[in-house]
């Protein structure tokens, strides 16, 4: 068996853009324009993000921020910042986690702006995300996790077209306490692309 390899000598670029936006690793200094999202949107991400209970300090969003640039040069998640390349303006957050470089799997996750949602702008970040993965990462599967109750995160999954490989019951508690099933999307090499 090939020794595999380690993921911080793999060089991919950080950034990259689709037909709107710019997406891109975290950089120093985003904290702000984050927490400013995030404060707009908390009511919208309270159900579904673990982040959102309570309203972060704009030191504490730098800080992730910072922890999350760490994270991706040391290629263990790799988080996203989402912008409007025309303005400039923040969208939300998305990126890959979970990862396995061994065999090439990678989880998307995402959270947008209230002001934002509706507008295609996630779906078009994770079609982006997604073929990043596949042409600059090499992925084999790309997978998508939801609560089967948050239906606008399955609508980008299926919209973006992903495969509902099925539903796992009661596998985790949600923000209210209960248990939820989690819907699990993925597209695979060989299959979906």
């Amino acid at each position: 068996m090939a020794n595999p390899i380690d993921p911080i000598m793999i060089s991919f670029p950080e950034s990259f853009e689709t037909e709107r936006l710019c997406i891109r690793a975290p950089l120093w200094g985003d904290g702000a324009v984050m927490n400013e999202a995030i404060g707009e949107s908390l009511a919208e991400l309270k159900p579904w993000m673990p982040f959102a209970q309570d309203m972060p300090s704009v030191e504490e969003s730098e800080k992730f921020t910072r922890e999350a640039r760490l994270d991706y040069l040391k290629r263990s998640v790799l988080h996203m910042r989402i912008y409007d390349k025309v303005t400039g303006s923040f969208i939300g957050c998305s990126g890959l986690h979970n990862i396995d470089w061994d065999i090439r799997n990678f989880e998307i996750g995402y959270w947008i702006r209230s002001t934002c949602a509706g507008k295609g702008y996630m779906t078009e970040a994770v079609n982006g995300i997604t073929e990043f993965a596949i042409h600059t990462l090499n992925a084999n599967r790309i997978e998508i996790r939801c609560s089967a109750r948050n239906a606008r995160s399955a609508a980008v999954a299926e919209r973006a077209g992903y495969t509902l490989d099925g539903i796992l019951r009661c596998n985790r508690r949600g923000q209210d306490g209960e248990l939820h099933d989690s819907k699990v999307y993925a597209k695979v090499r060989g299959a979906e692309f």
